[in-house]
């Protein structure tokens, strides 16, 4: 098309159809070839016209918003981009920069809102993208980059990534973010594909993707690397991977040098980056092969810029000074207005803000700042432009930051979670990140002034607890400290789900209900959903109506049935071989997260010891007491080793069958092979192992011959049968899963009742994952599925003594025992060293005989 005059967009954007049938974009739903890229970049260029206006994009990691940021540089069309996930910026720059067009989406739809056919505003011919500066304060001020900065800066970054046509880099940063459109820059210039994704690095879609796409580059700010820690990504095979890159804030030396030498382990080289907006992305990168050496320092400047120190009178020390940066990328300078667009350069080299030293080996590194803006997370944060926003809203107070909290001192009856979300609201920060300090008074200097040190060190003390009562409704601060409290983690982020963490069937009784608590209703599969969603789709203040937990129900059921008929009270059997489905159910769920292989089998190892270490050390106990134990009951050896006669070697037989095949499973999943094909069909695999796991339980092999068989062995379809329902997806797999235990669990004991209550029960967690409660029922069903391990390991020593008085006391007082013991476990747990805690004790549990074919009699 044709080039409006007096502009032309950069070299990159005029040659994406030169570079063919290359993949240009990869998405989950498919990818776009460079030439179709090319063709609808071209048609929307088309649609803007060849009069020159200024478009305002709310960008997003889409395929359909990554065309209109190309076509908009095609035509020649000053591009404002803005973040199209948050609905104030967009607002907000609408209203200070008018622009003529408007690139929304509206219900999903992306709209092209022509405001005017011409152009309301004087545009300098060099203008080609306006950026907030590194993470938006609220201020309307921008940077304004031409077509030679856009270039020049791509050409800079793929001459050091030494890009070629072959990579793959995710879109793991935001496309209005100066450092993720580098990316999309940097690899559009030399012909790479980007795999566009909005997915979080937690994602487990996002990994199965980027294997999947044989993905070589990911790009990352420093909180990036914290969820890479959490998702064990040291541990991921990635076989394709050439580069990591960091930038948009500080990292710890300690993790640059860790991060570097683990790319030299696997192969892949690790960039840490520095820049700024106003150098249209990157100033300076450090060499991979320096970074174990030299983590601390930025490194050398990117090809074709250079640095100079300028001297600082306070700062006298030799090769010390401001960095100040000049090449081809530096911006043709700030717009504070729409007037501002009419300017050409008035800047030429660009002074940092930040104080830097020269080592002796040519390596700068940053000691420090001339100003009084921070970075957190990447976004340059002005602590005083935030305390002027409060004080409009009527707040008083001090703000200081570090590269990852904003701390924010408050005197008088403020609620802590309002000031918390209007400071982050100004800072343009998520709410975890602003830590609020009511005090009796604000801290000043003799002479008046703010005392700002006397608030730095309130970044070493803990802020106050904020209660429910604080808030007007439950925000993603309250339930990311109710997340760390639960599960014992240091850190958690509102982009973390529940599984995420690391969260157990155990820790999830516990968590629905105090969610409820706060929330109401939960969201079906709300393990999975990140905390900021979840704080989104539930309701402002609970109701009196509650759901429970299917599996929850059942775990709680069972643990009252087993123990109720062994006493007896009642007779209902079938609640131990309904929990090994419950339990297969739970493994799928909590053990096979998207995680790296070895993550995930450390995780199933885990699960196992919060049964056999509550377990190992009662047995031993009660045996010393009372001497109604052996050796191999202690060790959970009794199905294997004896003896089997019929004293107390039924007692345990369902832990040790659950403990058999949970190291059964483990073990499998440990094979890297079975573990593709566990991700490549998590429905496949279970229903193959149930086959696998039927021709024991119908004993095709003849083994009975021989005489005794484990229960393990004959029950184990049981458990891949409840995986197999976790994975079950669609109708479809659901009534094949529900069929598969209607023909299979009768006959199993010759008693339909029991066989029924089984086949019920397995029905029920299939198609009703939830049932209609009560607040009472929910704490209730919570209490006794957390503690159902204990209730089961010591029922067997309360009934002898209560039993005799009453059945019903005996019951409840096992009930009650066990709920004791559990609850003075989690206590010891949370006192004893991390390896131990590994064990918190309790898990999904029950107990009855085994079909009688397998070397006992019945009850």
């Amino acid at each position: 098309m044709r080039v409006l005059p007096d502009t032309g967009p950069a070299p990159f954007v005029r040659a994406l159809a030169g570079h063919g049938d290359r993949p240009a974009v990869i998405t989950a739903d498919g990818r776009l070839s460079y030439a179709e890229l090319a063709a609808r970049v071209s048609e929307l260029a088309a649609r803007l016209g060849t009069t020159r206006r200024l478009v305002l994009l709310a960008g997003a990691n889409r395929v359909d918003e990554l065309v209109a940021y190309l076509a908009a540089l095609t035509g020649g069309h000053p591009l404002l981009l803005v973040p199209g996930d948050h609905h104030a910026a967009v607002t907000e720059m609408a209203r200070a920069y008018d622009p003529d067009v408007l690139i929304h989406r509206v219900d999903g739809e992306l709209v092209v809102d022509e405001r005017r056919p011409g152009t309301g505003h004087e545009l300098h011919p060099d203008l080609a993208l306006l950026l907030s500066t590194s993470g938006s304060t609220g201020s309307p001020k921008l940077v304004r980059l031409s077509s030679a900065n856009l270039q020049a800066n791509a050409e800079a970054i793929a001459e050091y990534l030494d890009i070629r046509d072959t990579d793959r880099a995710a879109t793991t940063l935001p496309l209005h973010y100066c450092y993720g459109l580098s990316v999309v820059n940097s690899h559009l210039l030399r012909g790479a594909a980007l795999i566009l994704t909005g997915l979080s690095v937690t994602h487990r879609c996002f990994w199965e993707l980027f294997r999947a796409e044989r993905g070589t580059s990911l790009a990352g700010v420093p909180y990036t690397f914290d969820l890479l820690d959490r998702v064990a990504f040291d541990r991921m095979y990635l076989p394709h991977l050439r580069h990591v890159t960091q930038a948009g804030g500080r990292l710890d030396p300690e993790r640059v040098a860790r991060y570097a030498a683990l790319g030299r382990r696997q192969g892949w080289r690790f960039f840490v980056m520095y820049g700024q907006t106003e150098a249209t992305a990157r100033m300076a990168y450090l060499p991979p092969e320096l970074a174990e050496r030299r983590p601390e320092a930025i490194g050398v400047p990117i090809p074709g810029g250079s640095f100079r120190l300028r001297a600082l009178p306070d700062r006298p020390e030799p090769d010390t000074g401001e960095l100040v940066y000049a090449g081809p990328n530096v911006m043709l300078g700030y717009a504070e207005r729409s007037s501002d667009l009419a300017l050409g350069r008035t800047v030429e080299e660009l002074p940092t803000g930040d104080v830097a030293r020269r080592g002796s080996d040519g390596l700068y590194e940053i000691v420090g700042r001339t100003a009084e803006f921070v970075k957190i997370f990447g976004l340059r944060v002005d602590p005083r432009r935030v305390e002027d926003r409060l004080r409009v809203a009527g707040v008083e107070a001090y703000c200081v930051g570090t590269d990852r909290e904003l701390v924010v001192a408050v005197a008088g009856g403020h609620r802590p979670e309002r000031v918390r979300r209007l400071a982050a609201t100004a800072a343009g920060l998520p709410g975890r990140v602003v830590r609020v300090h009511l005090l009796s008074e604000l801290p000043r200097l003799g002479n008046g002034k703010p005392d700002l040190a006397a608030v730095r060190a309130l970044l070493i003390t803990a802020p106050p607890p904020i209660s429910a009562v604080d808030a007007p409704g439950v925000g993603t601060e309250q339930l990311c400290r109710l997340y760390a409290d639960l599960l014992d983690r240091p850190e958690v982020s509102a982009d973390q789900s529940f599984v995420d963490l690391g969260g157990d069937s155990l820790s999830y009784v516990e968590m629905s209900v105090r969610l409820e608590q706060l929330l109401g209703d939960l969201p079906a599969g709300w393990h999975t959903t990140p905390i900021r969603e979840l704080t989104r789709s539930a309701p402002v203040r609970p109701t009196g109506r509650r759901v429970l937990e299917t599996s929850v129900a059942l775990r709680a059921l069972a643990i009252v049935v087993i123990v109720g008929s062994h006493i007896p009270v009642f007779t209902v059997k079938g609640g131990a071989h309904l929990l090994l489905a419950v339990a297969g159910f739970n493994f799928a769920r909590f053990q096979l997260t998207t995680a790296a292989r070895r993550e995930r089998v450390r995780a199933a190892v885990q699960a196992v010891g919060r049964i056999v270490l509550p377990s190992v050390a009662f047995i031993a106990l009660a045996g010393a007491v009372t001497g109604d134990y052996t050796l191999t009951n202690v060790l959970l050896l009794n199905s294997f080793l004896g003896p089997h006669d019929g004293a107390t070697e039924w007692q345990f037989w369902f832990i040790e069958a659950l403990v058999y095949i949970l190291l059964a499973t483990t073990a499998l999943i440990a094979v890297p092979a079975v573990d593709r094909i566990e991700r490549r069909f998590p429905f496949g695999l279970p229903l193959a192992l149930v086959a696998l796991g039927l021709v024991t339980r119908y004993d095709l092999p003849g083994l009975a011959t021989f005489g005794y068989i484990p229960p393990a062995v004959v029950v184990c379809w049981l458990f891949a049968l409840g995986w197999a329902a976790a994975r079950a997806a669609r109708t479809a797999q659901r009534v094949v899963v529900t069929a598969a235990a209607a023909f299979t669990v009768p006959g199993l004991f010759g008693e339909p009742f029991r066989e029924a209550f089984i086949v019920a029960g397995f029905t029920l967690l299939v198609w009703v994952p939830r049932l209609p409660s009560r607040p009472a029922v929910n704490r209730a069903a919570a209490v006794l599925a957390a503690s159902s391990l204990w209730i089961y390991l010591t029922h067997w020593q309360v009934m002898p003594l209560v039993g005799p008085w009453s059945r019903t006391a005996a019951l409840a007082a096992s009930l009650a025992c066990g709920i004791a013991c559990a609850a003075l476990a989690r206590q010891a747990a949370r006192r004893l060293p991390p390896v131990v805690t590994a064990a918190k004790f309790g898990a999904q549990t029950g107990q009855e005989q085994p079909p009688s074919r397998l070397g006992g009699s019945p009850d």
